[in-house]
């Protein structure tokens, strides 16, 4: 029998959840319609407590698989959270420690389910901060994304668009700069249980990886034919299979016509084209989301609203009978 899960799906109006059994997906609802809904993290160890953060809006939290909102406590100053990871690891009387990324770049940190926020301030005290920039928006920057140690509680790291890769040993009490050895256009970065002290980035400059914290890192962008990395996703039973989505510029991965965007796997043994669900322009758009659930099944969200499956690590892919328009993030939660 198909393995169900459910499909959390972030679109710039708002929420899209479906179950997916195999390559069949049902139980479409929508949730905080007109949020401007941009990114989402559901808590491993509650599976009904989802975090929404919002362009505009702030952030929203549920505890009971969506079927109702609350805007998060008090703490959070600024309107545009941005990023969110809750941790694998750590828990407070019970209750996972999440943490939300903003814009302009603030790092705040939660240990009661988002009722209260603690602001991290001394992310903004590197020696970095003056020369961060995001280009779209020059006069300011943001958390474009969060790793969490995945047994660690103290670590995680951060990367600012445009800034660079920022850790902490002390669950944000301080911090280390921005290696240069990594790229400082952080789009998104991971970590994996089975691989724990490793790092993955996707990036505007291309695709490095940290086997040691971010002590050093390695590019790992040997064999490609462009460099603009946006999304990335990790087997999660082998942290060797690693797909990450590529494009010629960010001018086409986020515009609205042919986004020159393709999908790459990797196992260890360079980087390899698998997307061959077509050769349209609107085929060719850029791979926005990427997830991996459970094992050989990955979920691929177009820009333009398509999604794609495969169950065979991308030999062959099945297109889903819908369109999210406007999808920026994906999550996943049991049935």
């Amino acid at each position: 029998m198909a393995e169900r899960a459910r499909i959390l799906a972030v679109t710039d109006d708002g929420l899209a959840s479906f179950v997916l059994s195999g390559s069949t997906a049902t139980q479409m609802e929508t949730h905080l319609a007109g949020s401007g809904a941009r990114c989402i993290a559901a808590d491993p160890a509650d599976p009904r407590r989802f975090y929404v953060g919002t362009m505009d809006r702030g952030l929203y939290v549920s505890e009971d698989a969506g079927e109702t909102w609350r805007e998060a406590g008090p703490g959070i100053a600024e309107p545009r959270v941005l990023s969110l990871a809750v941790s694998p690891c750590h828990l407070e009387a019970g209750t996972s420690v999440v943490y939300a990324g903003t814009e302009p770049s603030n790092l705040y940190r939660s240990e009661d389910g988002g009722q209260s926020w603690q602001l991290l301030p001394a992310l903004r005290e590197l020696p970095s901060e003056p020369r961060w920039s995001f280009p779209p928006r020059p006069w300011t920057h943001h958390v474009r994304t969060i790793a969490l140690h995945p047994t660690d509680a103290d670590w995680l790291a951060v990367g600012i668009e445009l800034g660079g890769v920022m850790r902490s040993r002390d669950g944000g009490a301080s911090w280390a700069d921005h290696n240069p050895q990594a790229h400082s256009d952080a789009h998104q970065l991971l970590t994996h249980p089975l691989a724990p002290d490793r790092i993955y980035e996707a990036a505007g400059q291309g695709i490095a990886r940290s086997d040691d914290r971010g002590e050093t890192w390695s590019h790992y962008e040997r064999g490609l034919d462009r460099h603009y990395a946006w999304a990335q996703a990790v087997d999660p039973e082998d942290p060797d299979l690693w797909y990450v989505s590529v494009s010629r510029s960010p001018f086409t991965a986020h515009g609205d016509g042919d986004g020159q965007s393709r999908l790459w796997r990797s196992h260890g043994n360079g980087w390899h084209p698998i997307d061959s669900w077509g050769d349209s322009a609107e085929h060719r758009r850029m791979p926005y989301a990427l997830l991996t659930n459970p094992a050989d099944r990955l979920l691929v969200g177009l820009r333009g609203g398509m999604l794609l499956l495969t169950e065979d690590r991308g030999t062959n892919w099945s297109e889903l009978p819908f369109r999210l328009p406007g999808l920026v993030d994906l999550a996943t939660v049991p049935a």
